[in-house]
């Protein structure tokens, strides 16, 4: 049996079917409930490393979840919409993310534990910063390889390119990112953070026509958050240092 179990490639069985079978012998457990229970221990050890494997190439600087958010300590989120958009319907109606606003107010954190439930809901992501990608493409485009970086960033669901704006972008650069989006729009999914208005994209991509034609790309039927509060790093951070001084005086 140990060498079926191999060639049909069950090494979740494999590894536990002694334990099952001493188990089902001492409890009588009947053919059926016995293999019912063999097949989901495989089938959710497989999901598992389907999820680990998703986050792994999504390549999340760090691990971000909803759970960890502090609501209370960022009052200028919408929680209930936030809540709503975590449901994944956007997704499926291949709509826009777009988190604007000052910095150190939850965008990214926001932005990488959406892309993590998406995995968790069996969509596949791609993390990105704004410079990183400008970068690959730039690269991609010299090494003339820019169809094949096209066809991994069309694959993904849910793409997320965070810090967009943060530096205004060499004029190339800003042509190849402007090509992203284009050819993302409408057949995928993207969440995009930012900390500068809309008003201000022509500060990054130079050209007021082309920024125009970006923009009415990613915000149509996009969701837009607005993230203008007080910094919530800054928040957090002043939080620990006072617990700290507390506990030291």
């Amino acid at each position: 049996m140990d060498e079926y179990l191999k060639r049909l490639r069950l090494p979740t069985i494999r590894e536990q079917v002694d334990a099952y079978l001493r188990e089902a012998n001492e409890q009588q457990i009947t053919y059926e409930e016995f293999l019912f229970q063999l097949l989901s221990i495989e089938i959710a050890e497989r999901e598992i490393k389907k999820k680990e494997l998703a986050r792994k190439k999504a390549q999340f600087p760090v691990h971000k979840d909803l759970l960890s958010f502090q609501f209370e300590e960022a009052p200028h989120v919408p929680k209930r919409r936030i809540l709503d958009i975590f449901q994944g319907e956007y997704i499926q109606q291949k709509r826009n993310v777009i988190f604007i606003g000052n910095s150190g107010t939850g965008k990214s954190h926001l932005s990488i534990a959406l892309g993590e439930e998406a995995i968790n809901q069996g969509y596949t992501v791609k993390y990105y910063t704004a410079a990183r990608l400008s970068n690959e493409l730039m690269e991609a485009q010299d090494e003339k390889r820019l169809l094949q970086l096209e066809k991994q960033w069309l694959a993904a669901d849910v793409t997320i390119i965070d810090e967009l704006g943060y530096i205004p972008y060499h004029q190339r650069a800003a042509e190849l990112l402007f090509q992203f989006f284009s050819t993302r729009y409408e057949r995928g999914s993207m969440i995009i953070t930012s900390n500068r208005e809309f008003s201000r994209w022509v500060e990054v991509f130079h050209d007021e026509q082309m920024t125009a034609a970006l923009l009415d790309r990613v915000t149509h039927k996009a969701h837009i958050i607005p993230m203008n509060g007080e910094s919530y790093r800054l928040k957090e951070t002043y939080s620990k240092v006072t617990r700290g001084w507390s506990t030291f005086t």
